[in-house]
């Protein structure tokens, strides 16, 4: 495994200096900006890892280097669609490396102890979780973002996922009847409803996909699933026949062609440029992003199809279901039924975001303005999949001190 792991190491670290030597000889004179970022980014990369090997030997290493190179093709990506994109996003990979490392090496004694905390996590879900529906701006039809002055901005559902995972974590733990699943069916539902009324179907599918997951794991019952889908689907009925703006999409999804010079363009647009892209790509700097509106967050899978190719856009479809394999792995070797449902819920969460934009922006689904995992710009995005990947990390150590009954 160690040899694999410097394998893959080293891959990243090439691919990082061919992206930005490619990117440096893009800029007239030559950039030494990319420079820069590649000295950066190896080095956190390569501390990281030292940190990791030295400290959690016995952890799944994989896990954090997966990341890392998904980490590695967005920023690269961002680098060459807009330099000052670039360096705010190289600050949030900092700034989450440094959560990542904190979470690992501070939760010495496990993530079992935090299982007491049941309606804290329960009051941090419904506080998240409503924070846009009252004092949210709208943002391409959906009321998912809060404003801090005229500068930043933040998605509270971000963290009302995490702390809605907490919750489900704890209250799932122990069911032993079915009573014991009322109060977690009504917060889900309170969840869903909060996203629906803020037109973020994107986290809606989400949410539904990680509760669903949760439940099944904790009971075993397939009578549980089906009930949630059917009420799932009457809800998103009743979601289509209330709100315009999910009668769009739709209407987008299913006939884009018709609408292409409006309501489809982003669609439209991003087909356009993953067919132009081919399997090879046009090369960094020979496609053209300008015309992929919101390239740097939720279209940046299309761009990256457009100028490294399909199979690049196949390599990290794949790179996220290996981290998805790995972090599921961790979950079925957790020693207690919380991290179990825990590691889980992040690990399922992490996949779904993943399918569900490149799912849209491909025309498989019905578009949702979500971001793609460790890729697209975004800070509040990228805090969360490292903490996410945190807790997933420190499960994969198999030290969670003091167990419960599994």
């Amino acid at each position: 495994m160690t040899k694999r792991l410097r394998t893959l190491q080293l891959l990243i670290y090439l691919f990082l200096f061919f992206g930005f030597l490619n990117l440096a000889f893009l800029g007239k004179p030559i950039d030494p900006t990319a420079g820069v970022f590649f000295g950066v980014i190896t080095a956190i990369i390569a501390v990281t890892s030292w940190v990791l090997k030295k400290y959690y030997p016995m952890g799944d290493r994989l896990i954090f280097l997966l990341a890392a190179m998904l980490c590695s093709i967005g920023i690269i990506m961002l680098f060459r669609l807009d330099r000052d994109t670039a360096v705010k996003q190289l600050g949030w990979l900092v700034i989450g490396i440094v959560m990542f490392l904190f979470v690992v090496l501070y939760l010495k004694k496990g993530l079992v102890k935090y299982a007491k905390y049941r309606y804290v996590f329960l009051a941090g879900t419904i506080l998240f979780m409503a924070m846009a529906t009252f004092i949210g701006v709208e943002i391409l039809g959906a009321k998912n973002w809060v404003r801090i002055g005229t500068t930043y901005g933040f998605q509270p559902s971000e963290f009302g996922k995490i702390f809605l995972i907490l919750y489900l974590s704890t209250a799932l733990s122990h069911i032993t009847s079915r009573k014991q699943l009322i109060e977690p069916g009504i917060v889900i539902i309170v969840a869903l409803g909060f996203m629906v009324l803020q037109k973020d179907l994107g986290t809606a599918l989400i949410i539904f996909a990680v509760a669903v997951t949760m439940v099944y794991l904790a009971t075993s019952k397939k009578l549980y699933v089906l009930i949630s889908l059917g009420l799932f689907s009457g809800g998103g009925l009743a979601s289509y026949a209330v709100f315009g703006h999910i009668r769009r999409r739709f209407m987008i999804w299913l006939n884009p062609w018709d609408y292409v010079y409006n309501e489809s363009y982003q669609l439209v647009q991003s087909m356009y440029a993953i067919a132009m892209g081919g399997l090879f790509g046009r090369g960094l700097g020979m496609g053209h992003p300008g015309y992929v509106a919101v390239n740097e967050s939720d279209f940046i899978f299309s761009v990256i199809c457009e100028e490294m190719g399909l199979l690049m856009g196949l390599a990290v479809l794949i790179l996220h279901f290996l981290l998805f394999y790995r972090s599921i792995r961790s979950a079925i070797h957790a020693e207690n039924n919380f991290t179990k449902l825990l590691t889980a819920g992040l690990s399922v969460m992490i996949a779904t975001q993943a399918l569900v934009i490149v799912g849209g922006v491909t025309g498989f689904i019905p578009l949702t303005g979500i971001t793609l995992p460790f890729v697209s710009y975004g800070g509040t995005s990228l805090l969360i999949s490292f903490l996410a990947l945190s807790i997933i990390q420190k499960v994969s150590e198999g030290d969670e001190g003091d167990t419960q009954d599994g």
